[in-house]
């Protein structure tokens, strides 16, 4: 088979295309830029096209064939490769059609992780313990991965490890026979119109797996499995956030290979090294994590607390650029104690994406005024050399620097060190 995946270059559609290759399918790819993922596709022997997607890319590719077009949601269908592939009457579908197919296709046993937050960690976690152990596991992970590659298939391999996204009910292509559910918390305004419609997705997400965990004290399944595995207090990662994370992957792997001792399970989930953008440490005292709502943000900041007391470093310095103006008229409320805990915040502009034109924008001062912290504690920021300098001045007077961003903050941030190192 032949797939030309769109967005092929970041953590969504990437991992997804190194599976498919690794399936051994001819896979192409375009992207507007280059992603996170660009350099292992390149490694990988996928032909990629970066720059704009006018359709004259895709249309060489037809020359050769091509039997799957893949997409991603923000792709409309009068966009010029939809459009083109769609005249070619080439099968166009999103990721998670292609993605349902696949499993199929390979008879894979899907461990999906599913959640508000806490699953591209959950789903790391699981994928680091089941290499470590052995176990015969494809996966796709939504984020790089320091340790191996973030999509992969190897022939005789048993389970596929995802990370299911709610976005544009992505996840409900999904039958797993496993489902992990870390947290579940109102989001993504502009796809579930109310809360009670976001929990019924996830209510009808685990109705169609065959085996449920979910971080609840009140789920049966929760009590069922819990006295398999250890507490948390003995797992030895930074932040309450992190550990439960880390219950939750010893379960997934315990059902997955029952026959591992809980002591090895989690011996090995103790040496999780981490992920990008997941609490991702960039320098001495310098992390960065995709923390975008206050639930993500009391635990990130949790994390670094614990990071930061285990460094012997004097405290935490948080900047915050929020996601997307719809969501945080949604979530304004939530911050008020979120951020508690830090000795300096700044707050920048909200990163606008998939915006409803008709609301009023939310400046950084609006919120910044209901939050639980003493005056002078929060300050509006832009992205600047001034705000650099503010950083790295913290950072050498022996805080811990943390940047919360689902947004080009991240990007920025990286460049600017990397400038740093240089000079």
């Amino acid at each position: 088979m032949k797939v030309y995946i769109a967005g092929v270059s970041g953590t969504g559609m990437g991992p997804l295309a190194l599976m498919a290759k690794a399936a051994g399918m001819t896979v192409y790819g375009s992207d507007l830029s280059k992603g996170a993922i660009y350099d292992e596709l390149v490694k990988a022997g996928i032909k990629v096209q970066i720059g704009e997607q006018d359709g004259e890319f895709l249309r060489e590719c037809l020359k050769d064939g091509v039997d799957w077009y893949v997409h991603t949601s923000a792709m409309k269908e009068n966009h010029p490769e939809v459009a083109e592939a769609t005249m070619a009457g080439v099968k166009c579908t999103k990721r998670d059609d292609f993605t349902a197919y696949l499993v199929e296709k390979l008879g894979l046993k899907m461990v999906a992780v599913a959640g508000t937050h806490g699953k591209t960690t959950t789903t790391s976690m699981i994928v680091w313990a089941a290499l470590k152990l052995g176990l015969p596991v494809s996966y796709i992970v939504g984020t790089t991965l320091g340790f191996a590659p973030s999509g992969a298939y190897h022939e005789g391999d048993q389970y596929f490890v995802y990370e299911a996204d709610e976005y544009d009910r992505n996840f409900l292509k999904f039958h797993p026979w496993l489902a992990v559910i870390p947290s579940i918390s109102y989001d993504h305004p502009d796809i579930y119109a109310t809360p009670e419609d976001y929990v019924a997705a996830f209510e009808q997400f685990k109705g169609q797996s065959e085996r449920v965990i979910e971080r609840s004290e009140n789920t049966a399944k929760w009590k069922e499995i819990l006295p398999i595995m250890v507490r948390v207090g003995t797992f030895e990662l930074a932040g309450e956030a992190r550990r439960a994370d880390a219950m939750l992957a010893g379960m997934a792997i315990h059902q997955m290979a029952p026959e591992v001792s809980v002591d090895d399970i989690v011996t090995t989930l103790n040496e999780f090294p981490g992920v990008g953008r997941r609490f991702e440490r960039l320098c001495d005292g310098v992390y960065t994590d995709y923390a975008h709502h206050p639930e993500e943000i009391v635990a990130t900041i949790d994390v670094a607390r614990d990071e930061a007391q285990l460094r012997e470093l004097k405290g935490v310095v948080a900047v915050y650029q929020p996601h997307q103006n719809v969501r945080q008229h949604e979530v304004q409320e939530g911050y008020k104690d979120a951020f508690s805990g830090v000795e300096k915040l700044y707050w920048l502009p909200t990163y606008l994406t998939r915006e409803d034109p008709e609301l009023r924008v939310l400046e950084p001062e609006e919120f910044i005024e209901d939050l639980a912290l003493m005056d002078g504690v929060a300050e509006a920021a832009e992205l600047s050399d001034g705000l650099f300098a503010e950083m790295m001045r913290w950072r050498d007077e022996g805080y811990l620097v943390l940047l919360m961003t689902a947004g080009p903050a991240d990007e920025w941030l990286k460049l600017k060190l990397s400038s740093e190192k240089k000079v």
